[in-house]
């Protein structure tokens, strides 16, 4: 039986002892969920009608339904919420699964005559989040980024009638994708899409440049908040941390100005700053043997 956790204020919002301290709630709504070291607590209850929003955005969103209210209150403001514009024609899904560990997934929406909409690795597969992809034009194309991430992506597909893409480094083959990446160059999807396969993660660890601005990196690299820089994850590196520097120290030939995570937390800039900071990341992991 779960318990709402000691670490919670008084009050309707709370974090159960289910929770897998995937910061998607701390992500999403900040003024209420905290780390209190090793998982989310509530540290203050909505303080506003638009605090309230995000809470119950961050519980719909936490993949293992540890978030609750003790009113048993009606969620739907949250469900509706999703998916949420984040930067130019992307938005983040929500609805996040325990098969990927709470990983964030994006839907870039775009019209058919510029290749339709994409779906950057895959969220839980939930009846309203499928109705509002519909309404926003359906899926053309998945990109999954790694194995970790790919959650309900079969569903998807066979939903969206929609190829996927993924590098035979992580088994794609096996896992009946359609179109499957070899390599380690660069590959044009079309005139908008950059694939860039990054191995280090894991294997075939791949991300996604799209219109030179936005950069979908999976599990390879995302912004710190803590060291205010971007950073790269060495304790999480289960392939080769050698070749996940390698993969680093190629994007900085690519220009993008907002970095969008699987896991981690996004960061929107100026390609400047980005490189800048990316040039720091690179530095730092060479150090790390």
């Amino acid at each position: 039986m779960t318990q709402r956790l000691a670490e919670n204020v008084d009050g309707d919002f709370y974090v159960d002892s289910t929770c897998i301290d995937c910061d998607a709630c701390r992500q999403i709504a900040p003024a209420s969920f905290r780390d209190h070291g090793g998982q989310s607590s509530v540290y203050r209850q909505p303080r506003n009608p638009g605090e309230q929003h995000r809470a119950f955005m961050a519980l719909v969103a936490c993949p293992t339904a540890s978030i609750g209210t003790v009113s048993h209150r009606n969620a739907r403001q949250g469900v509706e919420a999703f998916p949420v514009h984040v930067v130019d024609e992307v938005y983040y899904c929500g609805f996040n699964s325990e098969a990927s560990f709470g990983a964030w997934a994006y839907l870039i929406v775009r019209p058919r005559e510029r290749g339709g909409n994409v779906l950057v690795d895959s969220p839980r597969f939930n009846a309203p989040l499928v109705k509002r992809i519909e309404e926003m034009g359906g899926v053309n194309l998945m990109f999954l980024s790694h194995r970790d991430d790919i959650a309900d992506h079969a569903k998807f597909a066979a939903h969206f009638h929609c190829p996927r893409i993924m590098h035979e480094g992580d088994a794609a083959s096996s896992r009946g994708i359609e179109r499957v990446i070899t390599g380690t160059g660069p590959q044009r999807i079309d005139d908008e899409l950059l694939l860039i396969p990054t191995p280090g993660h894991t294997r075939g660890h791949q991300v996604l440049l799209y219109r030179d601005n936005v950069l979908f990196t999976g599990d390879h690299l995302a912004w710190s908040a803590e060291r205010e820089t971007l950073t790269a994850f060495r304790d999480v590196c289960w392939y080769s941390w050698k070749e996940q520097t390698h993969s680093m120290e190629k994007l900085l030939a690519y220009r993008f100005s907002s970095v969008l995570p699987g896991h981690g937390r996004i960061h929107l800039g100026t390609p400047d700053e980005m490189h800048d900071h990316l040039q720091r990341c690179v530095a730092r992991m060479k150090e790390q043997k």
